[in-house]
């Protein structure tokens, strides 16, 4: 066995090469052809890896299989390249494959690695890590009694992922607090709904994608249809809520871009391979007719959320408001391998339409909203003094016959500012890019 591991090098050499022969060429009269042989195998690199192998076999504590010994070292070569690529196995391939669709099982969030730790790029809508308050950005120290520290990606996604009703133990480090925290989450099969939409006011809809999945586009133009039957005058503007959603499927990004788009490139990508290399166009099909839209980003906007909102404000066909997004500019592809096991590749990089790249530095939003604790006001507008409350004023000559007018129109007015004060304090976010919009069509009405 040793004489084999010690000889390994040249077996492969020998079998390589036979290979060559095999398909009909004359590779020792063809010396360019063992050069790049040569540049292609690095030998002396492969003799430290068999030796290695070797000494693990014969002298570590415990025996480990060939399989075993495999496996790590294959998901060692991919988990040193980036923090994206790695090695899946038949398991979590398979999970993978599920989890496009729309349902798996485990806590609900979106991880990568960052300096050894598994870090949040977002927790999912509805989700046991979203309830439990699990923030874009935090690192993951401890799984259980666990150290994260020298893990794979793929090992951590695995303790993550149970049966369903089953406890974890998360000890978590966060950039805005002193000391760790400590999470006890309740695993769940996780269904995540794509899209979900509402009306704000008449004529003015949110809509918010939280995962970009196989049916995303078509579950996009459900809520479009719908809320342009709720309105009478149409669709005035849209909020499209990305926040927090960190990525999915490129081909449905570049399908929700273009319902807004009518002509031009969405997002092309640039790799070392032809096959990496991509353009997406858009087609004449603008679901909304032009309506204003105002897309609302934060940290945990990721991969293909960051596809859409840098199509969208390179063509200047929305704004974009929140917060810088998180930074993934890159694709990775999915190579099936042999036993149901699959390579998790990055090939490209993708740039948006001005050709910006989007990586590690993110979209910028236009108007950035920071955090706001927002607080009652002391004295309601109705409290305030009047001129109609100081002695002596001078009377309207149209008093009486406006009376009931008057009086409606400040029992409207009040409904309305208490839907306005309750959504400020539900999601100030929203509540901006509503009076943006509503901005923005006056701007319009005013030019028009």
């Amino acid at each position: 066995m040793q004489t084999l591991f010690r000889h390994l090098p040249t077996l492969l050499m020998g079998a390589i090469l036979g290979s060559f022969i095999a398909l009909g060429g004359s590779v020792f009269a063809d010396r360019s052809q063992t050069n790049d042989l040569a540049k292609m195998v690095p030998f002396e690199e492969l003799r430290t890896f068999t030796e290695i192998f070797q000494k693990i076999k014969s002298d570590y504590v415990e025996e480990v299989d060939d399989k075993t010994l495999l496996e790590h070292a294959i998901s060692g070569m991919l988990n040193g390249l980036d923090p994206h690529s790695g090695y899946l196995t038949p398991e979590v391939y398979q999970e993978i494959q599920i989890g496009t669709t729309g349902e798996f099982g485990g806590l609900g969030i979106e991880v990568g690695m960052e300096n050894g730790f598994v870090k949040v790029i977002a927790p999912i809508d509805d989700t046991p890590a979203q309830r439990a308050g699990i923030q874009a950005g935090d690192l993951i120290v401890r799984l259980d009694d666990t150290p994260v520290k020298g893990m794979t990606l793929t090992d951590a996604v695995k303790i993550m992922r149970g049966k369903p009703g089953t406890n974890i133990k998360l000890l978590i480090v966060r950039e805005s607090e002193d000391k760790p925290i400590k999470v006890t989450i309740v695993r769940d099969i996780i269904q995540v709904k794509s899209v979900k939409s509402r009306t704000l006011e008449p004529g003015y809809g949110y809509v918010r994608i939280s995962h970009f999945q196989a049916h995303t586009r078509e579950d996009l133009r459900k809520a479009i249809r719908r809320l342009k039957k709720k309105s009478k005058q149409g669709i005035k503007g849209l909020v499209l809520d990305l926040r927090n959603n960190p990525g999915g499927i490129l081909n449905a990004a570049v399908a929700v871009s273009d319902a807004f788009l009518t002509r031009g490139l969405i997002v092309y990508t640039e790799g070392r391979v032809d096959d990496a290399s991509f353009k997406f166009r858009a087609r004449r099909d603008d679901w909304l007719n032009g309506a204003p839209m105002v897309v609302l980003v934060n940290g945990g906007s990721a991969s293909a959320s960051e596809i859409v909102a840098g199509a969208l404000q390179d063509h200047k066909r929305a704004v974009i408001m929140g917060s810088k997004t998180f930074g993934k500019g890159s694709v990775q592809t999915i190579l099936p391998m042999n036993g149901g096991a699959a390579l998790k590749l990055t090939t490209a990089r993708y740039y948006t339409p001005s050709g910006r790249s989007i990586q590690a530095q993110g979209i910028q939003p236009d108007i950035v909203l920071k955090k706001l604790e927002m607080t009652s006001a002391e004295a309601d507008d109705d409290e305030r003094l009047k001129e109609a409350d100081l002695a002596r004023h001078l009377t309207n000559d149209d008093s009486d016959a406006n009376a009931t007018s008057d009086k409606n129109r400040n029992n409207q007015k009040k409904t309305h500012q208490k839907d306005e004060d309750s959504l400020v304090k539900r999601d100030y976010g929203v509540y901006e890019a509503l009076n943006l919009l509503k901005g923005l069509n006056i701007i319009k009405g005013h030019r028009s």
